[in-house]
């Protein structure tokens, strides 16, 4: 069944983590068989044992998002069409002053690279959101961030880079 949703989301980069060491993060890949400049992607994902196509729309703080819930196979019939656009993460789930924080450390070319970001039911929310002291630079709107872009980079990268 396919779930179809705006949301509103806030992005940033982490400068340093918080205590997670207790914590169990899900493995997740993901792969983009296309993304475009006015922000329209299609990803497939495998989030622990399950596989999810999703279909983006828009830019920055609030998007357009379908996911339909894949079996193993069509995740594996799939999967080749994102040779080259793919990454790997590692998400933990906080909590943060009534919020949901997912914070993700993003493994092989991305190592070294950890975003945060915060869903919020409005505009109105997500404006008046103040993050932990742990959080840095706000990237919602800097698309050399977005997880299509970040799957289509060559080299390793740093949080720095």
């Amino acid at each position: 069944m396919a779930r179809k949703s705006k949301e509103v989301e806030r992005k940033w980069l982490v400068k340093e983590l918080p205590d997670i060491s207790r914590r169990k993060g899900e493995e997740i890949r993901q792969g983009y068989i296309t993304a475009t400049p006015g922000g329209t992607e299609v990803r497939v994902r495998q989030k622990g044992k399950k596989f999810f196509e999703t279909v983006k729309t828009g830019t920055g703080l609030k998007r357009g998002e379908i996911e339909v819930e894949l079996s193993r196979k069509q995740f594996k019939v799939l999967w080749p069409a994102t040779r080259g656009r793919r990454l790997e993460k590692v998400r933990y789930t906080l909590k943060w002053r009534g919020r949901k924080i997912e914070l993700d450390v993003y493994k092989t070319k991305l190592v070294g690279l950890k975003l945060a970001e915060v869903e919020f039911k409005s505009l109105k929310e997500a404006n008046a959101f103040e993050p932990p002291e742990w959080f840095d630079k706000e990237v919602t709107a800097d698309k050399d961030y977005q997880n299509a872009n970040l799957a289509a980079r060559r080299k390793k990268q740093t949080a720095a880079s």
